[in-house]
């Protein structure tokens, strides 16, 4: 199997990692500072189980990635449908598309751009980051990947992939109903996210105080809501159980979009508490925690400092 992975940052360079550990033919799109530690120094993955480097393949125009399989997406959610664009050439030979971005519109987004028969779902679960050019940095133990076919013509790419990974050792599923897999991510995603970036603070400090646990509560009620309208199969549930999940959450755990804040990076707030307050706009239903998360967040979202 031939892997391309656009966005080798936390996500990408991690599982990308991974499947070139074990042998899998994999190639690293990148650019900058980031791109050229990968061809100096290779790729070092920095994990609770120790650090080491691979020697990676790394391009930064994708048209000299070759042909590729499956292409792991992993861009930050901005630059989803320029990224989809310029990976035209890599799928262009039958190639499918597993996105493992943030939010719930990336399967429509990028078919927008390169057709929908070429777009699976995907979620990923992992806290890691771009510690240095060069280096990825996992915290925590949770690395997983959940991914499926969207159309019964994708299902044959979808088990290669799964086989490539439970060859790399990565924990990785293989699901019939990736839509409401991504929305049940979306439902935790979209709280945690929002509430620790709009307070400045880490998931301990938010379930610990009245106020930012009842905003916490209403951002995964209201985003639950507008998926239940959209005729997604959310458990009744979901909320309560998303919240004892919460509950179990390192106290020093925060999300990377308050990480971007502090660095005065861009946010992906748009496609995140936003989207929820525009779907339920649509729906014609209230969504005003959402709606308040991402108001307090719109004066930032370009990488104002």
């Amino acid at each position: 199997m031939r892997v391309a992975v656009m966005g080798a940052g936390g996500v990408g360079g991690y599982f990308g990692g991974q499947l070139a550990r074990a042998g899998i033919d994999v190639t690293f799109i990148a650019r900058g500072r980031h791109l050229e530690a990968l061809r100096a120094n290779g790729l070092t993955l920095r994990t609770p189980a120790g650090d080491e480097t691979l020697k990676v393949k790394s391009v930064d125009d994708p048209s000299a990635a070759g042909a590729a399989d499956v292409v792991l997406f992993a861009v930050k959610l901005w630059d989803t449908e320029s990224a989809a664009e310029r990976i035209r050439p890599v799928v262009a030979d039958g190639g499918i598309v597993i996105p493992f971005q943030n939010g719930v519109e990336s399967i429509e987004r990028i078919g927008k751009v390169l057709g929908t028969e070429r777009v699976m779902g995907g979620a990923a679960y992992i806290a890691a980051r771009i510690g240095e050019p060069g280096v990825i940095v996992q915290t925590g133990q949770m690395a997983r990947l959940r991914f499926g076919a969207v159309r019964p013509s994708q299902r044959a790419a979808a088990a290669a992939f799964h086989a490539a990974c439970v060859k790399a050792g990565i924990h990785a599923e293989l699901t019939d109903d990736i839509v409401r897999v991504l929305w049940e991510k979306f439902v935790l995603l979209v709280a945690l996210s929002g509430t620790t970036t709009v307070s400045r603070s880490r998931i301990g400090v938010v379930r610990a105080d009245a106020d930012l646990r009842w905003l916490l509560e209403a951002a995964m009620q209201e985003t639950w809501q507008v998926g239940r309208r959209r005729g997604v199969a959310l458990a009744d549930d979901l909320v309560a159980a998303t919240l004892r999940m919460v509950d179990g959450l390192p106290a020093e755990m925060t999300s990377s979009m308050h990480g971007d804040l502090d660095a005065g990076s861009r946010l992906e707030a748009p496609w995140l508490a936003g989207a929820v307050a525009r779907m339920a706009a649509d729906l014609g239903l209230p969504a005003p925690a959402n709606r308040a998360i991402y108001a307090a967040l719109k004066p930032f979202v370009d990488g104002k400092r």
